[in-house]
């Protein structure tokens, strides 16, 4: 969000160690506000290492025992800067280890009781959970709660017992009354998005993938930062279209470079991909 020039803050929690400190200090440089972080003087910043495959795409290894992350406490938040979120984006990895559990569940109702919008990346990461069906159940207990959701193809199927991710029907399954989009990514194919009144596909720009690690951070990024600026383009497809054009656009970026932050686009070079087109 900030590399495309919005406003962003982040909220979690590092250890007080250099890893901790070099995380914080990158955020800075990205112009990230991070008075949110918190540094715990016990426990070591959480790693991880990814390993490329062949094809650009990823596997990961987790050090986390427990890691700074999973102690964030409620007590800990930053009221004053979650209540002047327009919108809260989070994962399902903060909900597999209490006290960092209840803090996230706290962020959610300070955000949406302060009229914010709440935006929901599972993110699956089997490994993490103590077995599939905690982390069945774990990501489906804030589901209601979101009024956007992104999910991948993989995460249906794993969230569903295992039906087709390309079903319409199967999808539907998992929209919910609440919720105002849920968008289904397809990686370098673009995106489908399902609303209470529409539903489509829109395609991605075509690129050589270098790296995966960060796309589907990047399409929200770009996505988040657009809708931001005006809640109301979820009732209007065309312009949501355009915003999902412009997301897929900057997950087509980010792919063509090594690394997570490194490979995230500025707004001039999704602009650079989109007038190649």
């Amino acid at each position: 969000v900030s590399r495309l020039g919005g406003s962003s803050a982040f909220v979690g929690k590092v250890g007080k160690d250099e890893f901790g400190f070099m995380l914080a200090d990158i955020l800075k440089q990205n112009k990230v506000n991070n008075s949110g972080m918190r540094f715990d003087p016990g426990a070591r910043t959480a790693l991880a290492f990814v390993t490329l495959r062949a094809d650009g795409e990823r596997e990961f290894l987790f050090f986390r025992n427990p890691s700074a992350d999973m102690l964030l406490q409620e007590s800990e938040l930053d009221k004053d800067l979650l209540e002047k979120a327009r919108i809260l984006h989070y994962g399902s990895i903060s909900l597999i280890e209490e006290p960092c559990r209840s803090a996230h569940l706290a962020a959610m109702k300070i955000v949406k009781k302060a009229g914010g919008f709440l935006s929901y990346d599972p993110n699956l990461r089997k490994q993490l959970w103590s077995s599939e069906e905690a982390a069945r159940v774990g990501i489906m207990s804030i589901w209601e709660q979101a009024d956007m959701i992104k999910v991948s193809e993989d995460e249906i199927t794993f969230l569903t017992g295992g039906e087709d991710p390309y079903d319409d029907n199967v999808v539907m399954k998992l929209f919910h009354s609440n919720l105002k989009l849920l968008i289904v990514t397809e990686g370098s194919e673009g995106c489908r998005y399902y609303t209470q009144t529409f539903k489509g596909r829109v395609g991605s720009v075509k690129v050589k993938p270098v790296d995966t690690t960060g796309a589907g951070d990047a399409f929200v990024g770009g996505f988040l930062n657009i809708l931001a600026s005006d809640l109301k383009l979820l009732k209007d497809e065309k312009r949501l279209r355009d915003a999902l054009y412009f997301a897929n656009a900057c997950g087509a970026v980010t792919v063509t470079k090594r690394g997570a932050i490194p490979g995230l686009p500025t707004r001039d070079e999704v602009l650079e991909i989109l007038q190649q087109v």
